[in-house]
């Protein structure tokens, strides 16, 4: 029998690019190995829409002119935002990474950009909020990746003849995708300039000049000319890794494939019809509760055991998770999901080798859970209860040292065959929330 890809080495490839056209060079490998090592971020979607307190696409949603949703500039003023308490809940949480909406579709800018008036610094707040979490992150040890939308609802030269929202927003001028290209690459120069070292641009909005997900003609409709954007990006910050959440296989240029709402190889959300890439990191984003934005009616929130098996299920797929909170319009992060990321925090303090610095995709998810692993050990995490009194590793013939109950150092009975390996997990075991066993290799 052939040996399960359980078993292939986990090494991250000199070949981890499959992109003609596009040689990463040694810091941009380096920082994509870092990446996936940090396995957990924190997603922040906030901005003057949080005020209405019915999520980012509220001006859609709402069928709001952009004339009149400029008026809440007046009133967007988050006296309680404190980037230090932002940052240091993640870190207590045992996130590694934060992505910032630095702007969303509704083009308003949460930082001091000289490209815009509809910006963080013209509200009554009047301060750079960018730069007070640029600043938090850096010291207190967290990496900064920043979230830009290439879709905007609010400028004409945006191509919105042809998008597939921003419809109500009023515009009636003749669009010049040129001038809204180079509007993009000066934000973009800021904020890869001015903030110090940028972790990730995470880019939004392809999908508004497609047909949507599943049709089986996913072309844009105008050419967004990434090339520039993405070598601009590279030029500025060659360690600086680049995602495109178009719901596609990546492009030439891009140093990670992100899936949202979902789990790398899953599409229940309905927008991850794109296979998982075998040559470059993977991410899923999700939710704490139903929405992304500050929604107030939103009272969906996922247990501490959801959030965990989450965190485990895209570990054990090879992926990261970044897991998106929505502040309220004060800066206020809601006690649900602090509390609930306390929490996490503290598991992760006793299982965090079995997820940080450690490669997935061992094995195709069984019935139990998933398995991730290091150079030395491997971690099987048993989320659900076998069914039967034993855990078969297929094709496994590696030299055990031991198999044990993690922090518990409670042995466990194995056996290796021609088959693979079983090993008896004696259930109940330690852990309500995860049964994680060590499989220690010689």
């Amino acid at each position: 029998m052939k040996k399960c890809i359980l078993f292939l080495a986990i090494t991250v490839s000199a070949s981890l690019f499959a992109q003609p056209g596009y040689i990463p060079p040694a810091e941009n490998l380096e920082a994509r190995k870092v990446f996936q090592d940090d396995k957990f971020g924190l997603f922040i979607h906030w901005g003057l829409s949080s005020v209405l307190g019915q999520g980012e696409w509220v001006m859609q949603n709402r069928r709001i002119r952009f004339d009149e949703y400029k008026k809440y500039i007046r009133v967007f003023n988050p006296v309680d935002f404190n980037a230090e308490q932002w940052v240091l809940m993640a870190k207590n949480a045992g996130m590694k990474y934060i992505v910032f909406i630095t702007r969303h579709h509704d083009g308003f800018s949460n930082w001091d950009t000289k490209y815009s008036d509809w910006k963080i610094t013209n509200t009554p707040y009047g301060k750079d909020a960018l730069k007070q979490l640029a600043d938090a992150c850096k010291k207190y040890q967290l990496k900064l990746g920043l979230y830009y939308s290439t879709l905007d609802w609010g400028r004409s030269d945006y191509p919105y003849e042809t998008g597939r929202t921003g419809q109500y927003s009023g515009r009636t001028g003749k669009s010049n995708y040129e001038s809204y290209l180079q509007f993009m690459k000066n934000q973009l120069t800021e904020l890869l300039t001015n903030y110090g070292p940028i972790m990730s641009i995470w880019l939004d909005g392809h999908w508004d000049q497609t047909n949507p997900e599943g049709h089986a003609d996913r072309s844009s409709r105008i050419d967004w000319k990434y090339d520039e954007l993405y070598g601009l990006i590279h030029r500025l910050q060659p360690a600086c890794i680049i995602g495109n959440n178009h719901h596609l296989d990546p492009f030439d240029g891009e140093d990670f494939q992100m899936f949202e709402k979902d789990l790398p190889g899953e599409n229940k959300a309905g927008l991850s019809f794109q296979q998982p890439s075998d040559a470059m990191p993977l991410e899923t984003c999700e939710t704490m509760n139903d929405s992304w934005g500050y929604n107030i009616t939103d009272r969906n929130f996922k247990t501490v055991k959801q959030v965990i098996h989450l965190l485990v299920n895209t570990a054990g797929r090879n992926a990261n998770l970044l897991l998106n909170i929505g502040p309220m319009p004060n800066g206020e992060i809601q006690k649900e999901f602090a509390d609930t990321l306390a929490v996490a925090g503290k598991w992760l303090q006793r299982f965090g080798a079995s997820i940080y610095n450690t490669r997935g995709k061992l094995l195709p998810p069984p019935q139990w859970g998933v398995a991730t692993r290091n150079e030395k050990t491997i971690y099987l995490h048993l989320l659900h209860k076998p069914e039967n009194a034993f855990i078969l590793l297929p094709g496994f013939t590696e030299n055990i040292l031991s198999v044990e109950i993690m922090n518990t150092g409670q042995k466990l009975k194995w056996n290796k065959v021609p088959e693979g390996t079983f090993i008896y997990p004696e259930y109940p075991i330690g852990g309500s929330i995860d049964h994680v066993v060590m499989v220690k290799l010689k």
